[in-house]
């Protein structure tokens, strides 16, 4: 009877750490949020194959595991992000990668109105004391002109210098114009074109979350 109580003890307490291990870990990982249009959205991409999920792939095979929190919105503007980033984007992210302002482009928006969006939102989310923030830059297309690209291509830097940010100069740089890692349209990335992007910035982002655990002490 007693051989059977030690033993029924150690299967309970055996199970018990079972139980607690995968909870625990799954507490542990950091939470990387993607915050942006139909890019990180993964418009037209089937499973597996969008931006958070080829994201999470790769840190987790780079030795960096973490938890990639898809926040994207497929046809979101600048204003659109900043009105829903309260409640988009969770206090507890420790790495947001900021990828907006295709749309506004698109759109024609004026410039100094995505600047200041952008402006908001950047600053919504430095004033969170444990998060850092990757923000992913966009050109405006050709047919939108030269003087529109001056006003807008700018934007990007000038903002990642202001609130001291890192900076992934062009969120499609490699993919954007090559016929074989777009979708029909030529403006939204296929699998192959989102493995690209994610190789691409794979290292800022592990630089982030290693930022966000320095952070956290």
């Amino acid at each position: 009877m007693q051989r059977f109580q030690s033993l029924l003890a150690f299967v309970t307490i055996g199970l018990g750490l079972a139980l607690a291990a995968p909870a625990g870990a799954q507490q542990a990982a950091p939470e990387v949020v993607a915050f942006g249009d139909s890019l990180s959205a993964g418009y037209g991409v089937g499973p597996g194959e969008s931006f958070p999920e080829q994201l999470g792939a790769a840190l987790a095979a780079s030795g960096h595991p973490a938890r990639v929190v898809n926040a994207g919105v497929s046809g979101d503007t600048t204003a659109g992000g900043l009105a829903r980033l309260d409640w988009s984007v969770p206090a507890s992210a420790d790495v947001v990668i900021v990828e907006l302002g295709a749309n506004d482009a698109l759109r024609g928006v004026s410039p100094d109105v995505t600047r200041a969006n952008l402006d908001a939102i950047l600053g919504k989310l430095k004033a969170r004391p444990h998060t850092q923030v990757l923000l992913a830059g966009m050109i405006a297309p050709p047919n939108m002109g030269a003087d529109f690209a001056t006003a807008f291509n700018p934007i990007y830097t000038d903002l990642a210098r202001k609130h001291d940010v890192p900076l992934y100069p062009f969120f499609l740089d490699g993919v954007a114009g090559q016929a074989g890692l777009n979708q029909q349209d030529y403006m939204h990335p296929n699998a192959k074109g989102v493995a690209v992007i994610v190789r691409g910035i794979l290292p800022q982002v592990v630089q982030a979350l290693e930022a966000a655990a320095g952070a956290k002490g």
